[in-house]
């Protein structure tokens, strides 16, 4: 591959990136409430549900990039 094109490849690679970052660290808040709410708004475990929520996500993520 030509660096010229190499070049290209990872200016388009990173215009994605940030979409994809900026979608992801909406919804992790947004499920990590949701986790909360299914726990039935306990404090306590903020972190645990963050850290479910992006491994949620991330998974999700993962198996669409297989499927497709």
């Amino acid at each position: 591959m030509s660096s010229k094109l190499t070049r290209e490849v990872s200016h388009a690679e990173a215009r994605e990136l940030p979409v994809e970052n900026a979608e992801r660290d909406e919804e992790i808040p947004c499920r990590a409430y949701e986790i909360y709410l299914e726990r039935g708004q306990q404090p306590g475990a903020e972190l645990d549900d963050w850290l479910q929520a992006e491994r949620e996500l991330e998974g999700a993520a993962l198996w669409r990039v297989q499927a497709g």
